[in-house]
């Protein structure tokens, strides 16, 4: 017998679920995250790989310098990335999550830190390796000020930097 679907909420509802526990989780999981940065007032779209710092307090990707979301991160570091877990169908609405990551990006110089993060991004990606390494690439650290994550169409936990002691 078809279990019943669940009815779409039509009201946020506040959640209550570990924002950290759950980037943790999609970190394993999730491989690329939307990077919303702001071209000269515009929003402007990328997909990059990312990566999780250890003490879940940053987020990594790399980029060629040339690129446009190298150049509006020098602009402006404030951005935002999107992980989700969307299967395009629609019992999708209310089994999927998003989190929205409202951070600062900053460029790694190279470096003994610059080493040490370009490798927690590399054991993630493994085929990215030489890019990551590759002089024209910059490595970004993205830190994080606040996150929002969504799960079952609108139950929205949030977190924020300032208050948070995990």
């Amino acid at each position: 017998m078809k279990k019943p679907e669940k009815k779409i909420p039509v009201t946020v509802i506040k959640g209550s679920v570990s924002v950290p526990d759950r980037l943790r989780t999609l970190n394993r999981k999730e491989r690329h995250a939307v990077l919303a940065t702001d071209a000269q007032g515009q929003p402007y779209t990328s997909l990059v790989a990312y990566a999780l710092t250890p003490d879940g307090q940053g987020v990594l990707f790399a980029t060629p310098r040339s690129t446009r979301k190298y150049k509006n991160v020098i602009a402006n570091n404030r951005v935002s990335l999107l992980i989700d877990t969307r299967s395009n169908t629609d019992r999708g609405y209310m089994q999927s999550e998003s989190l929205t990551m409202l951070g600062e990006a900053h460029p790694v110089r190279k470096g003994a830190k610059w080493i040490s993060l370009a490798e927690i991004l590399i054991k993630k990606h493994p085929r990215l390796a030489e890019f990551v390494r590759s002089p024209e690439t910059a490595l970004i650290y993205v830190e994080m000020m606040h996150c929002v994550h969504v799960t079952q169409f609108q139950t929205v936990s949030e977190w924020h930097k300032e208050t948070s002691r995990s």
